[in-house]
């Protein structure tokens, strides 16, 4: 059976109204000029132990934020061997052997080499400390070239005037009740969420957000890059979130602050995007967020022998599914999105949403009905997923000029209620993200019944902070 392969567009089913595809990328039109690229391949290279490290749990400041020491601290999570980094002397093994390093993951282990020799990996197998070898990329015949002359110009930061205060984002938060949490006076403020995606582009120039909310960026997939050069999707899902502009768009958590991480690969979908994913929520946990976002997911590729089987859907079998679970157990409140396969062949969640411990986040449109394409679980060991849902259909959004615009996909929904739960950490500092994610699913309208269309249902964001109080 052949499985549907996903981009993250594919996979969010973004379809954003009042724009095309070309302006939601910034890069994309039928004169788009190609580039021949150079082959190369990428190794995940399996570690077999931590020896020889010159770091120690003992002093964790050497390897770890005060932050992220300071939630650890507040949750009384020990630092363990998981957070040790890899051994320095196997990475200079492995770069003596002549592999450039593309990234890596402490908790896993692991590390993703490049080399333009297919041949190198049998001689890094042969290393006392690999214990295992997997090829996870190839690179594409020819890309794109970028374009990313005067994409400022693009910006027009022209706000709807509505009668309503919220704006386009009314509905949307309404359907939560979360109204009544910003009225409470919680909005996210001292809450640093890390948003995960596939690029930011012009949230530079957006002024529906302060700049002083954006506490830093990072690009796993090109390093060279901006995140804000290309790719809109995150700058989207960012938008749900952050934007405060009244009486055109209000996001759910419009004073919290943000890492914008990019981790997904416009360029190809292959297996080395979970490496990526795994390297940006190890730097969302050494930085010290509190709350992790990420409206990707994983379950078909371009070669179809990297494709993953449902039974893989344990949450704990592959590798960012691990990696979002540990995540959890370092104290981060996850959520990622169901995906959108629901009117597919492949139907199911993706990976990492199986993870345990986190919230994965389907689609309803806005009567609260599921959206049809919203996908279904259950996880492959028999948890409910997803988890709980939030509105997806038609979901209000800013596009890449600023201006208000409608998009489809658990895309949005994922960041939608995750606006919701940083107003209740806010709300509730002593909570542990466990004892929210379990405030919200008992809030869910299908609570009494959860199955593997609605999970829990669609939260009310109020009862979930009254059933938290201290």
């Amino acid at each position: 059976m052949n499985i549907l392969r996903k981009s993250i567009i594919a996979l969010c089913a973004l379809m954003a109204f009042g724009t095309t595809a070309a302006q939601a990328s910034g890069t994309d039109d039928e004169s788009t000029k190609k580039i021949k690229l150079e082959k190369a391949y990428r190794f995940r290279v399996t570690l077999a132990d931590k020896k020889q490290n010159p770091y120690s749990i003992k002093q964790p400041e050497k390897f770890l934020s005060a932050k992220a020491l300071a939630r650890r601290a507040k949750y009384k999570i020990a630092v363990d061997n998981y957070d040790l980094p890899i051994t320095p002397k196997y990475i200079d093994a492995l770069k003596n052997a002549g592999a450039k390093i593309h990234n890596m993951s402490k908790w896993n282990n692991t590390v993703v080499v490049e080399t333009p020799d297919s041949l190198l990996c049998d001689k890094i197998k042969q290393l006392p400390f690999v214990s295992n070898v997997r090829h996870v990329w190839t690179a594409p015949d020819s890309v794109d070239a970028p374009n990313f002359a005067n994409r400022q110009k693009e910006v027009t930061n022209r706000p709807d005037t509505l009668e309503q205060l919220y704006g386009k984002g009314f509905e949307q938060i309404s359907q939560l009740n979360a109204l009544r949490l910003h009225e409470a006076g919680f909005t996210g403020k001292g809450v640093t969420i890390a948003v995960l995606d596939g690029g930011f582009h012009n949230a530079d120039c957006i002024t529906a957000w302060r700049k002083e909310q954006i506490l830093g960026t990072r690009n796993f997939v090109r390093p060279e890059r901006s995140v804000y050069d290309e790719l809109s999707h995150g700058m989207m899902v960012l938008s749900c979130i952050a934007s405060r502009v009244p009486h055109s768009l209000i996001g759910t958590a419009p004073d919290a602050s943000f890492y914008l991480i990019v981790c997904e690969d416009g360029e190809s979908e292959q297996l080395v995007e979970e490496d990526n994913w795994c390297a940006a929520i190890e730097y969302a946990d050494s930085i010290g967020a509190d709350i992790a976002t990420s409206s990707l997911g994983y379950t078909g590729f371009d070669h179809e022998w990297m494709d993953f089987p449902y039974h893989a859907l344990d949450g704990q079998t592959e590798l960012c599914s691990r990696s979002a679970s540990l995540a959890a157990s370092r104290g981060i409140l996850v959520l990622n999105s169901a995906g959108n396969s629901g009117m597919g062949q492949w139907k199911k969640i993706g990976v990492p949403a199986d993870a345990k411990d986190i919230l994965a986040v389907g689609a309803v449109d806005e009567t609260g009905e599921n959206t049809f394409f919203s996908s279904i679980g259950n996880s492959a060991d028999g948890r409910i997923k997803p988890d709980v849902m939030a509105r997806g259909g038609y979901a209000a959004v800013l596009d890449t000029n600023g201006e208000n615009a409608e998009a489809n996909g658990t895309s949005f929904s994922c960041p939608i209620l995750c606006g919701v739960t940083a107003c209740l950490l806010q709300a509730s500092p002593k909570s542990t993200p466990v004892q929210i994610i379990r405030a919200l699913q008992s809030s869910g309208h299908n609570a009494a019944h959860p199955d593997n269309i609605f999970g829990y249902g669609i939260p009310d964001a109020w009862k979930a902070y009254e059933s938290m109080k201290h």
